[in-house]
């Protein structure tokens, strides 16, 4: 005679299943906070902060990149957020002055293995302007073990300068050989960032030779306006996109542009952010 599950148990199973499910996938958001800028009147932090908060913990992300962001506001998003932690060094001196390419990540469910911050410049390791670019610009690399599957994610966060062409395509030159050299073409990796470029133009290109385009490879269409950025215009349906989640050797179940605004009508920040669902399975 066959064992048979007790009719009562087969909820808890169904439900634990579920969990397990969940569990298995990895949000992924990256977003240009816009920096603390008084200037910005009824856009300024002071006025948005909150909300800005609000959003992240609404839509929980296990990780954000995040651009743009001073010290002052990653603290207190941080503080905000329980089990909210980032990552990360400050453009201008590699720690704390200046605006930052930071890594938030959920310290409840995954564990930080290893992180540093590189300039995208001829000198990485050093405070430096790179190429024609009108700023110093960083990227922040961290590795990061799922607490309970053990899953190594190597995941990378940039934001390219505004003005300079031919640092935004070396930038991306550079972060690809960085990859290369680190030897984690065969790693789960996961490439975000403010890259102030169209999909059509040589640094999403460059990226995509060797990673893929989250919304390329994602099992649902895309949820949202087609850009990124909204220049605070409330009124505009983004049409540019410049903000990225690529990815290597990871699923993509979906792939979003958030364009929720705050509860005066006004935009959470000047870019939306970007979220994507990864799945348990490889590409």
């Amino acid at each position: 005679m066959k064992n048979k599950t007790p009719y009562f148990l087969l909820p808890l199973l169904l439900l634990l299943l579920a969990c397990m499910k969940v569990n298995s996938q990895t949000k992924i958001m990256t977003y240009n906070l816009r920096f603390d800028n008084p200037r910005d009147n009824e856009n300024a932090w002071s006025e948005r902060k909150d909300e800005v908060v609000q959003l992240l913990d609404y839509y929980a992300p296990d990780f954000c990149g995040t651009q743009e962001g001073l010290h002052s506001q990653l603290a207190y998003i941080a503080e905000k957020i329980p089990n909210f932690k980032f990552v990360g060094g400050a453009r201008d001196d590699g720690k704390q002055k200046g605006e930052y390419s930071a890594i938030f990540y959920n310290s409840a469910k995954f564990d930080l293995l290893e992180t540093t911050t590189f300039w995208l410049s001829p000198s990485q390791d050093t405070g430096s302007v790179g190429w024609d670019a009108a700023l110093p610009r960083v990227c922040t690399y961290g590795i990061f073990k799922n607490k309970m599957s053990n899953d190594t994610l190597y995941i990378f966060n940039a934001h390219f300068d505004h003005i300079g062409e031919m640092a935004r395509k070396m930038s991306a030159t550079l972060i690809v050989e960085k990859i290369k050299t680190l030897g984690l073409l065969n790693k789960k990796i996961i490439l975000m960032g403010d890259f102030n470029c169209t999909p059509q133009q040589d640094p999403i290109q460059i990226f995509k030779k060797e990673l893929h385009d989250g919304l390329d490879i994602s099992k649902k269409p895309l949820y949202g306006p087609s850009g990124t950025f909204n220049s605070f215009d409330a009124q505009l349906i983004p049409q540019n996109r410049i903000d990225y989640i690529f990815t290597k050797n990871m699923e993509v179940l979906s792939y979003r542009h958030i364009n929720d605004k705050r509860q005066n009508g006004l935009c959470v920040s000047d870019h939306l952010p970007v979220l994507v669902y990864m799945g348990p399975g490889s590409r």
